[in-house]
Order: C-alpha cells, then sequence, then structure tokens
C-alpha cells in the first residue's frame, strides 16, 4: 500500500515545557497565599460567588495562564465543557460550521440533542475558508474547530482558520475543542483568537468527570449563570486536583512526544523484526502507528497485557495511564482502509521510555514466531 501520510500536531519541546510549568506555578503564587496552596480546598458555595472559594481561585490561575479574559470549570470533562460552550452561544435548532469530517461522537450527541444542524466545510482548504462569504450561501450562529486531527489528511493550521473565520465572521462566536492539545502545543484556542476554548482536565492529569472553559468573560459568565446549583458546581478539593496534575502535565506530555519520536526512529531502523514502517500521527492524541509485514496485529494485541502494556484506554492520557498503551487503531483508520486493522496498531508511550515499548514489542513478536 502507499503509506498514509499524516500531519501531527508540532509538539512543544522540553525545555517550552518547563517554562509552561513555571508560568503556571508563578500564576499559582500570585492568587493563592502559600497556606492556601496546602490546602485540599473548600466544600459548598460562598456567598456572592456561588462557589467554594478555592474553585474561583483555580479558575483565575487558569484564566491567567492561558491568557484569558474568564475560566469556568464544569463538570462531565471535555463534553461538558463544549456542551456548556454550546449552550452559551447555540439557541435549539441553531446552525453550526464544522470542519468536513466525522463529528467526534460525543460531541454529536450533544448537537443531535439541542437539534443544532451542521454546515461543514473543508478547513483544509486556506483559500476556500478566504472565500467562504461569498461562496457560502448558508447562515451558522457559530463555529467549530477542533484542535487535534479528525482524518488522516488534516493538516489545517489551527490558528490560521481560526484567523480567517474570525476575518470574515467577526461576529459568529468560535468554540475551539482542545482535547489531546492543551498543554502540547504553544497555544490553544482562546490564545488564538477564538472566543472559547475547552478541554478535559482529565487529559492534563486532573481529575476525572472535570472540563474547563475559557475565552471571554461575558461567556463565561452565562455558563456560570446557567450552573447556579451547589450540586453543580465543582468543589474545591476537585479544582485544587486540577491544578495539582496540570504543574506536572506540560513536562511529562513533551517527554512523552520525544519518545514517541525515538520510537519511530528505533523502529524504523530495523530494531524490531517484522515492523514494516512506523510514524506519528494524532489520533486523537499523538501516537505512533505500527504496520508490520504480516498480518500479526491481533496476535499481539492479545499479547502485550501481559507483558506490562495496558490494554486500553481510561482517559487517554489520564493521571492513570502510567504503563505504555498498546492497542487496535482507530476507526478513523478502520474506516480508511479496514484491512489496516489487521496488520497495524497504535502506541502511547505514557510514562514509559522508548526501550520498554521497544522490549515489549519485540518479545510479543518473538512470542508468535
Amino acid at each position: 500500500m502507499d503509506y498514509l501520510k499524516t500531519f501531527p500536531l508540532q509538539s512543544i519541546s522540553l525545555e517550552e515545557a518547563e517554562q509552561l510549568q513555571f508560568k503556571l506555578i508563578d500564576s499559582i503564587t500570585r492568587h493563592f497565599s502559600g497556606i492556601e496552596i496546602l490546602s485540599l480546598g473548600d466544600l459548598g458555595v460562598v456567598l456572592g460567588e456561588n462557589k467554594p472559594a478555592c474553585t474561583l481561585k483555580v479558575e483565575n490561575v487558569l484564566a491567567d495562564f492561558f491568557d484569558a479574559e474568564a475560566a469556568i470549570l464544569v463538570r462531565g470533562a471535555g463534553t461538558g465543557a463544549l456542551r456548556w460552550s454550546f449552550i452559551s452561544v447555540l439557541q435549539p435548532g441553531g446552525t453550526l460550521l464544522i470542519h468536513d469530517a466525522p463529528v467526534y461522537p460525543t460531541t454529536r450527541v450533544t448537537l443531535e440533542s439541542m437539534g443544532v444542524r451542521t454546515v461543514a466545510v473543508n478547513f483544509n482548504d486556506a483559500q476556500l475558508l478566504r472565500e467562504l462569504p461569498e461562496k457560502l450561501h448558508e447562515r451558522f450562529d457559530a463555529v467549530l474547530v477542533q484542535h487535534t486531527r479528525q482524518k488522516i489528511d488534516d493538516g489545517y493550521d489551527f490558528e490560521e482558520v481560526i484567523s480567517v473565520l474570525k476575518s470574515a465572521y467577526p461576529r459568529t462566536p468560535i468554540i475551539t475543542d482542545d482535547n489531546y492539545a492543551a498543554l502540547k502545543v504553544p497555544k490553544i484556542g482562546c490564545q488564538a483568537g477564538a472566543d472559547l476554548a475547552t478541554f478535559s482536565c482529565f487529559k492534563t492529569l486532573g481529575p476525572e468527570g472535570i472540563g474547563v472553559v475559557l475565552g471571554k468573560r461575558a461567556l463565561i459568565e452565562k455558563i456560570h449563570q446557567y450552573q447556579y446549583s451547589g450540586g453543580s458546581q465543582v468543589q474545591g478539593h476537585e479544582a485544587m486536583a486540577v491544578l495539582r496534575g496540570m504543574a506536572y502535565a506540560p513536562v511529562a506530555l513533551a517527554i512523552q512526544s520525544r519518545v514517541c519520536e525515538e520510537i519511530v526512529t528505533r523502529l524504523n531502523h530495523g530494531e524490531v523484526p517484522h515492523v514494516r514502517k512506523a510514524f506519528i500521527a494524532n489520533a486523537q492524541s499523538k501516537v505512533v502507528l505500527v504496520e508490520f509485514d504480516e498480518e500479526i496485529a491481533a496476535k499481539i494485541l492479545e499479547l502485550t497485557p501481559r507483558l506490562g502494556a495496558a490494554a486500553h484506554p481510561v482517559g487517554s492520557e489520564s493521571i492513570y495511564e502510567i504503563a505504555p498503551m498498546i492497542y487496535r487503531i482507530s476507526g478513523t483508520f478502520r474506516n480508511y482502509d479496514p484491512s489496516l486493522e489487521k496488520r497495524m496498531l497504535r502506541i502511547n508511550p505514557m510514562r514509559s521510555g522508548a526501550a520498554t515499548v521497544i522490549r515489549i514489542l519485540a518479545e510479543a513478536i518473538e512470542m508468535i514466531h
């Protein structure tokens, strides 16, 4: 077969990740006292703020850190963050401009439940986007831009897409899905000109079930007003866990990216037999795709858990996932070529080094042969 051409996002360097960590800690010291930062956080709502005091402080830290006007922590992880963002800018039955690609399943549920109609255009075609006001005769109420790749051949420049659309439609709110991109790349949506940026804190080593929305204060305030009840609030101890995980995430994710590159280099130099080709892709997270010269992917996936590799994702890059994860290729790649599932798999090294991944792969192949 002709090898798939992918366009993975450009990850920040380890040195840049260090600076992100230092920036976050500096922001923490500006919002928390040395006593407060050692607390587990408060419960319930504070009079006048209608949320736990620690939650409000963490939201202020995140807004400062991500250069946003405001931030809010919400329940429901990244899905919840997107859902509340849609609710803040769309009415039921509204129209959303999206990239011409399959909508992420959990996002599709929200759009369908709101009766939102989608209009798809190819974000990979920068010229088309510039000419959109003349060529697209359908109106839309908001835009969704996914930061990571939705299709194998996606290669659009995230910041350029936002800039072009914002220039063409200055009054139309743009929402970005920054899952699997936050703290890995230089900017998220709100830093690139979008009105709202969203991601799951579970994917930045935080607690499960918590998402964050960052961006324009008026929209954030609207989301806050919708979540007035105490039971809907993210409690102080959860917010503090978001902060503690995020402090370590940039460096951990930068190391993970570097390990991916080392794995590809070593596999393509023939270190493991029966590997035909290895390359990096964003699917959704940044992973190594490995193609074998035989249809042995299923057999390898049976063996690698016995050798210490995680067999399935938890939150895909959550705090629980420390062992390398070796699992089947994504539905996107299976749809592209169903036969790939028999001879290809994907690897996320998580916190492991390249040597561990290569040893597990080599031992599994040796067991097969």
